[in-house]
Formats: C-alpha cells, structure tokens, sequence
C-alpha cells in the first residue's frame, strides 16, 4: 500500500509543478497574444521574461529560449517578435505533457 501511495504523491507533484509552471505558461501567453494591441512593449517585454522563466523551471529549454528572444525584440522589431513568438507556441506544443494520473485510484 505503502509504495502506491508514494506513486501516487510522486504523479501528484508532477502535476502540480506542470500546472505551476506549464500551464501557468500557457494561459499567461495567450493573454499577452490576444491583447498586444492594448499592451505597451515594455510591458510585453516584462510578461514575456516571465513566461520564459516558467518554461525553463518546467524543463523546456528551447521554447524558454525563442520566448526570452521574442521578449526582447518586442522592443525593437515587431515582426521580428511576431515570428520567435510562434516558433516559441509551435515548440511549446510539441513538448512532452506528464501522463494523467489513473482515474481508478482510491482516496480514503
């Protein structure tokens, strides 16, 4: 019983530092896409060294990467951005999600 328990909290923690980190990622990114037109550079600049900063803790080095680059050339180069902005969203969906944890685990 011991050992499953320890599976388990192993899978839950995973989970929760995906929903920390990935996740967080994720919605945080969509955010600044859909409402660049409203947000100043800087401002994108500073949200977009946080997004890569999430993706880095969770592991994913490369989007972290184009993430860090598109953050700064927002203050240069809008199409510049545009682009390391979608190779980042492109790299981000191929990255490799935690399996889900098995629905049929009992919880006392």
């Amino acid at each position: 019983m011991e050992i499953s328990r320890k599976k388990l909290r192993e899978q839950v923690l995973k989970q929760f530092k995906y929903v920390r980190t990935c996740v967080l990622a994720r919605e945080l990114c969509l955010l600044i896409r859909t409402n660049r037109a409203v947000l100043e550079p800087k401002d994108v600049h500073d949200m977009c060294l946080f997004v890569s900063n999430l993706c880095r803790e969770w592991g994913c080095k490369e989007p972290s990467e184009l993430c860090r680059k598109a953050a700064e050339a927002v203050l240069t180069d809008e199409n510049k951005y545009l682009e390391l902005c979608k190779q980042s969203c492109i790299k981000c969906g191929e990255a490799r999600r935690p399996t889900a944890p098995k629905r049929e685990t009992y919880v006392a």
